[in-house]
């Protein structure tokens, strides 16, 4: 599904939250590919409701493996 037409702006709002350069780099390696697979979710599947909630979801999983590695 990617064209050049904005995003949704619940899915934009969800995928900001993806954002991993301002981490530190041990962060970046564990948030780099949930950022990836939010991207190619939010590719291929329509903005709808439940695309939002499979990227929230998402979120949820990356935000407790960033946790899982901090000290």
């Amino acid at each position: 599904m990617t064209t050049d037409a904005p995003r949704h702006p619940a899915v934009a709002g969800v995928l900001k939250f993806f954002a991993f350069r301002h981490l530190p780099e041990h962060l970046q390696a564990v948030s780099r590919d949930f950022h990836e697979l939010a991207v190619k979710t939010a590719d291929r599947a329509p903005d709808n409701a439940e695309t939002t909630v499979a990227l929230r979801k998402l979120l949820e999983a990356k935000d407790a493996a960033v946790r899982a590695v901090l000290p």
